[in-house]
């Protein structure tokens, strides 16, 4: 994917708060228009991305603007979200 079909994606699907307050996610149905793009998104995520922790847990993440994004790392076929967080200020500045 590139850039601006990664901000146009991002900036099109739709966003809720987790429960924790920790993190917001989208789900593959809430924009079937865009399906298409959610999976190349995932997929862009695992191939461009890195490893690292968020709650304890390993994740592979891709930054953009002041969000990270990662995926549960369920088989594509079977992921249904994509999370995001803002990054601190230390992440944004590494």
């Amino acid at each position: 994917m590139t850039n601006d079909e990664i901000i146009f994606y991002t900036s099109n699907v739709s966003w809720r708060t987790s429960l924790d307050d920790s993190h917001q996610y989208t789900l593959s149905s809430w924009k079937s228009d865009l399906a298409e793009m959610f999976n190349e998104f995932v997929l862009h995520i695992r191939q461009h991305g890195y490893v690292d922790k968020f709650i304890g847990e390993e994740y592979v993440y891709f930054n953009v603007g002041e969000y990270r994004y990662w995926s549960m790392g369920a088989p594509l076929e079977e992921t249904i979200l994509i999370n995001r967080a803002k990054m601190n200020s230390k992440q944004l500045s590494d």
